[in-house]
């Protein structure tokens, strides 16, 4: 047990992947005896509650009638975003930045400034000894609360730039420099309106002026990034002595997985897949079908996380799934993982060492595909225009490469080794003690 009871406030994006690492992290802090709090969005009511933490949540918009809001999922304001948007995914990244990267940010704005009154309240109730933010953009209440500050980046780590790095959410390669400049000078072009509008309003709450062209603080106390070591970017943006890495986050609250006969059960020429564009990518249901079609042709078994439009679409004979899966507990079972590139999935599939196809929607997901694509931890392929043919072959090709399963074998034995996990929660307890009463 702790020396020491300290209060945590997580304030996590409302997505699954910041939530869900948010979750890892504040598991132990709990363990430890620690208080942990969650002042998470509105539709995540009841469900971290369930978990053993105290809920405080906040709304970033105006509430629904109560009937929808008893109605929605946890995650519902991103994943109506999202399918809204799905179209946008469709296009090269320089112009998603205009079309996706910048709407994005002005619904991330429009939640901070529809909340900052709650949060304020919600300091106030809760007392917290330290406050940790996972989010792309400060809540200037956060910040300027008194407590200590914590910074967690659960997106790929080109959210932290640098000139040796290919810029964020491009997708480009490490090796060709060729695009980044107009790739940087158009993201310059859309965003800096966005960001100098946000900027005025972080001062006018209290805030230091953000640096140029970011939309969050770094901490003074502790910055907390997630991404394995060996698919990291140290040498080419080295970082300050206040970030830390977290190789992997692997949550321990999942519920057991029994694999079902119909895949336990397969042919010894059969392997066993993993299919999951994440709740929001999954939104995107024409993708979904068209991948179930192109999938459900093999012989191979798959296990599908269906996502939050599950009753719009069948699954093929040979797969099995549900809208929610403890991913996990599935992952260190199966040969391959078919991905979105989310954060969380991508290091989750390199902690239990499996090689991935990667098909990229939005934000940091071009990034991550490009960055496993390009160590050769995976193979990625054009989302909405891969043929079954470059599918087929990139299954049997990473599933039949036994030097890439041995190195991904040693991979995730020095990620599992490192525990990140404990890490994270260790950095911020020791950040709460070492300003308790202060």
């Amino acid at each position: 047990m702790a020396e020491r009871r300290m209060t945590i406030l997580f304030m996590p994006e409302s997505a699954y992947g910041p939530t869900n690492q948010c979750i890892g992290l504040g598991k132990i802090l709990k363990d430890k005896g620690h208080r942990v709090v969650f002042a998470a969005e509105s539709s995540w009511k009841g469900k971290l509650e369930a978990l053993g933490f105290e809920e405080d949540l906040v709304d970033l918009a105006p509430p629904p009638d109560p009937e929808v809001a008893a109605t929605q999922d946890a995650g519902a304001f991103w994943k109506d975003f999202i399918r809204d948007t799905a179209p946008e995914f469709r296009k090269p990244t320089i112009e998603q930045i205009s079309t996706f990267i910048a709407p994005t940010f002005q619904a991330l704005i429009d939640g901070a400034v529809y909340c900052e009154p709650q949060l304020k309240e919600i300091i106030e109730r809760v007392k917290p000894d330290v406050i940790v933010e996972d989010n792309v953009l400060t809540f200037p209440a956060l910040v300027t609360g008194g407590k200590p500050f914590i910074r967690v980046v659960s997106c790929n780590p080109l959210e932290m730039k640098g000139d040796g790095v290919a810029p964020t959410f491009s997708g480009y390669p490490q090796d060709d420099k060729s695009q980044w400049q107009a790739y940087r000078a158009e993201y310059e072009k859309v965003l800096k309106p966005i960001w100098e509008k946000f900027n005025q309003f972080c001062i006018d709450n209290g805030t230091d002026p953000l640096p140029y062209l970011e939309f969050i603080h770094d901490s003074a106390e502790a910055n907390i990034y997630l991404y394995p070591e060996e698919a990291d970017y140290t040498k080419e943006r080295p970082l300050g002595d206040k970030w830390y890495r977290m190789d992997s986050s692997v949550r321990s609250t999942d519920e057991p997985y029994s694999l079902p006969d119909e895949v336990k059960n397969r042919p010894a020429d059969s392997s066993l897949i993993y299919l999951s564009l994440g709740s929001l990518g999954s939104a995107d249901v024409d993708l979904m079908k068209r991948l179930i079609s192109v999938l459900g042709k093999t012989k191979h078994k798959f296990i599908v996380s269906k996502g939050p439009q599950h009753d719009q679409y069948e699954l093929a004979e040979n797969m099995v799934g549900a809208e929610f899966l403890p991913q996990t507990k599935i992952i260190g079972d199966v040969d391959l993982v078919i991905t979105h590139g989310g954060n969380n999935t991508t290091t989750e599939s390199l902690h239990f060492g499996k090689p991935m196809i990667l098909l990229p929607l939005f934000w940091d997901q071009y990034d991550n595909a490009q960055r496993i694509h390009e160590l050769g931890f995976g193979r990625r392929l054009a989302t909405y225009a891969f043929t079954d043919e470059e599918m087929n072959e990139a299954m049997d090709s990473l599933l039949n490469d036994a030097a890439l399963k041995e190195r991904l074998q040693q991979v995730s034995r020095a990620i599992q080794s490192r525990q990140g996990t404990k890490v994270g929660a260790e950095i911020i307890e020791q950040v709460a003690l070492a300003n308790a009463g202060k």
